[in-house]
């Protein structure tokens, strides 16, 4: 459904499959260990939270990437071109998107986004920020293969995925949704993508553990987005947060950790948990220059320039359709 709400601003539902959110997690909670797709973090309150976490002075990819792209704008943008449809796979607070509308002054922004209310509120932001700009915002599941109006301009389509979102996914799905993106973004598109470097096992686990507990509220908030999704009864005071960098595969790792011994009723199906059983919530991958250079050549891409910081903390990575 598509609803035009300014001249400039078009709302356009793909209508997700809410329907999924069911089987997935009564699939990921049948197995052991238990898991929950980490997409379903990201209801409202969510990507609010998310937006919170990245304000944290323990997080650090977000600082970082924004100052790799102010240091560097000027020849990004000359990569990118004018006048492009700017496309953002799971947009957030657009602190970082901003940045990019102001110096390449884009024909279209395209916002995708799993959460309607939050995509539209971001949405109608821009639109009285930016008078110049169209915006057309997707609500869809971007993690699958994507298909935009056909009304789009045919203009040069640039993805932008920032942050360090490409590291939620394992590695072997990496490699499909970057195919995804190159097919939505040929066929002389290209992608401008985040990708948070390997370091120190103490700054991961700080970035994930910080003072305020806000990660661990995000964390927690995937339980209270089922409970409401689906009328299940998951006892939020009886899990708590736990994140780590697990060395050998490369990746920090979220769990939610029972409490206690407890039931969770959901569909008929009855799910008992031990004391200090988990219900794993995310991976983020941390990859190298040159691994995450060969994870994208596997999915079809080009990889023509890459920018880092000077601590060799985040990387940014410029890739065409090769």
């Amino acid at each position: 459904m598509t609803q035009p709400l300014t001249e400039r601003l078009l709302f356009h539902d793909m209508e997700p499959d809410t329907s999924c959110l069911y089987d997935d997690v009564v699939n990921g909670l049948s197995r052991k260990p238990r898991s929950i797709p980490p997409k379903y973090f990201y209801d409202e309150q969510g990507s609010r939270l998310f937006d919170a976490i990245c304000e944290t002075l323990e997080y650090y990819p977000t600082r970082t990437e924004i100052s790799i792209i102010k240091e560097n704008l000027g020849e990004i943008c000359a990569y990118l071109g004018k006048e492009c449809i700017l496309i953002e796979p799971g947009s957030g607070a657009s602190q970082k998107v901003r940045l990019l509308l102001d110096a390449l002054e884009p024909h279209t922004y395209v916002p995708l986004d799993i959460s309607s209310n939050y995509l539209y509120s971001i949405a109608r932001n821009l639109v009285s920020e930016y008078p110049r700009l169209n915006v057309v915002a997707a609500c869809v599941d971007y993690t699958a293969p994507i298909n935009l109006p056909d009304y789009l301009p045919h203009k040069r389509r640039v993805a932008f995925f920032p942050g360090s979102s490409i590291g939620n996914f394992e590695p072997e799905e990496a490699v499909l949704f970057l195919n995804n993106v190159l097919n939505l973004v040929r066929p002389d598109g290209c992608l401008l993508v985040g990708v948070d470097l390997k370091k120190s096992p103490d700054t991961l686990n700080r970035a994930y553990n910080d003072a305020q507990g806000i990660t661990a509220a995000f964390n927690l908030n995937i339980l209270t987005h089922i409970n409401r999704e689906l009328n299940t009864d998951f006892n939020i005071d009886g899990f708590e947060h736990k994140a780590f960098y697990n060395e050998l595969p490369g990746r920090v790792e979220m769990h939610l950790v029972s409490k206690t011994s407890q039931a969770v009723t959901l569909g008929g199906k009855v799910f008992e948990f031990k004391r200090g059983e988990s219900i794993h919530t995310e991976n983020s991958y941390k990859y190298s220059v040159s691994e995450f250079h060969s994870l994208a050549r596997r999915a079809g891409f080009s990889t023509e320039r890459t920018w880092t910081d000077r601590n060799g903390l985040f990387s940014i990575h410029y890739l065409k359709g090769s």
